[in-house]
């Protein structure tokens, strides 16, 4: 009996002594010593856009004490409704009595609404989250560029326009050019289309920008979609640019032109002899489908770069084209092409239900076709009025009447590296597209690269879009 009342003890004071280790483990700090660390000590976001709000940003609060802690206070410093934040799914301006377990962390959300004002400029918006554990007060910056913008919803343009660099210009649906009318894009002007945006061009469009000041056409996200990585890595958050069969004249210069659907679209016409459009010293990129898609049209380009689509890059249908000094390439993340960079179609003479196709006329000088697909349709030009001169292509094969003075199999080393999101076209100083074209081929349109580098200034020009 002895020896069973003393194991009954024995247990208890096993349980006792169980429940307060357990008990230990689970109180609160209250040293001053034992406060929070943050995941940042100041929440940047991007760009707001004025009376539309932002993304949330995140904000992760540490405890690395032994022991719980209690955040007695969470709370904007200012109540001027700018930013705001969400706490275990509640949202408000103050929080009390937020507990951490020891060695635990939480998150915090934030979100910021400016209100719109008379400043065309970025203004800076800036607040404070304080938090007061243990009678010490931490404070965490918040800080914003606040933008007015003009913002476009069903909006046609009858008569001729202009839109200018002074404020960005949030494009909600369809922004449409009507026949007659010419909307013209000074340096520097920002178009940013908001999801299923698109622009419709049915009269004229001259886009004209500059060196250092490239008129920029992209998704209305500028926030990250990973650390330090933006939201134009995805395509597919706007529609495009459509060229109407009516609309002739039309001009794209210094554009950068990122994150669609479809791309830059050129509706069939079958008037081959009046110029539809022209490309210079653009870059079109990151499209879920094609970058460029021209059908029995006139289209030129010169010293553009077109780049990285889920279809084929450039795709082309009869018409009448000219590529000078351009890079055609494909390093797209999310799928594989099934088509090639470049693809033509109706190169020789078709005939179907009766109806004999136009045949493709074009050209391609000094430029780069390559990526991780196939740079070019299948098969032989012969019998076509298509022309490759120093082309460089990522393909064996050998030069004839229509591949002239080519660079067959050979790699150009863009600076391009895929796996960190880097898509620049530019070229590394051992590749074999420097001193590879003709000078005759280089026109007074792209003399100059997107840069304003001389590509004549070391002798033979580089292939490409871009002089280096």
């Amino acid at each position: 009996m002895k020896t069973m009342r003393t194991l009954f003890f024995f247990f208890i004071s096993l349980l006792v002594s169980t429940a307060a280790v357990s008990c230990i483990s689970d109180e609160f700090t209250t040293s001053p010593s034992d406060v929070l660390t943050f995941s940042s000590d100041t929440l940047r976001f991007d760009t707001v856009f004025t009376d539309l709000g932002t993304p949330t940003a995140r904000l992760k609060v540490f405890n690395r004490a032994s022991k719980a802690v209690n955040i007695s206070s969470i709370r904007m410093r200012s109540d001027d409704g700018v930013f705001s934040m969400n706490v275990d799914g509640v949202s408000g301006k103050v929080f009390e009595d937020v507990e951490i377990r020891a060695n635990d962390s939480i998150f915090i959300f934030v979100e910021c609404f400016v209100a719109s004002n008379d400043d065309p400029r970025p203004f800076i918006v800036e607040g404070q989250m304080d938090f007061v554990t243990n009678g010490v007060t931490q404070t965490v910056a918040l800080e914003a560029y606040g933008q007015n913008v003009n913002r476009l919803r069903g909006v046609t343009i009858e008569s001729d326009a202009v839109f200018t660099d002074e404020m960005p210009y949030v494009v909600f649906d369809t922004l449409r050019v009507a026949e007659g009318a010419t909307l013209t894009l000074r340096p520097g002007t920002r178009l940013l289309f908001h999801d299923k945006g698109m622009l419709q061009v049915d009269g004229r469009l001259l886009a004209i920008g500059e060196t250092g000041r490239m008129i920029s056409m992209r998704g209305d996200r500028l926030d990250d979609v990973l650390p330090d990585t933006g939201y134009e890595i995805l395509a597919g958050q706007w529609q495009g640019v459509r060229f109407a069969p009516g609309s002739f004249g039309n001009r794209m210069e210094f554009v950068e032109m990122q994150s669609t659907v479809h791309g830059v679209m050129v509706d069939s016409c079958g008037v081959t002899d009046r110029e539809k459009l022209t490309l210079v010293n653009s870059w079109l990129h990151n499209s879920q489908g094609n970058v460029l898609r021209s059908e029995h049209a006139n289209v030129d380009a010169y010293g553009c770069c077109f780049s990285d689509g889920g279809e084929a890059v450039v795709w082309l249908r009869g018409g009448r084209h000219q590529f000078v000094q351009c890079t055609m390439a494909n390093y797209y993340l999310f799928a594989i092409s099934p088509e090639s960079i470049l693809t033509l179609s109706y190169l020789k003479r078709e005939e179907s239900s009766g109806i004999v196709n136009p045949l493709m006329k074009a050209s391609f000088e000094n430029c780069i076709v390559y990526g991780i697909t196939s740079p070019l349709t299948p098969g032989d030009l012969e019998g076509s009025d298509v022309y490759m001169r120093n082309v460089l292509l990522g393909v064996g094969g050998s030069d004839d009447d229509h591949f002239i003075s080519c660079l067959w199999d050979e790699n150009p080393e863009f600076e391009t590296v895929r796996d960190d999101y880097v898509f620049n076209y530019r070229l590394q100083d051992d590749s074999p597209a420097i001193g590879a074209g003709n000078p005759l081929y280089v026109t007074p349109e792209c003399m100059k690269d997107m840069d304003g580098t001389d590509r004549l200034q070391w002798g033979n020009p580089a292939l490409g879009a871009y002089a280096r």
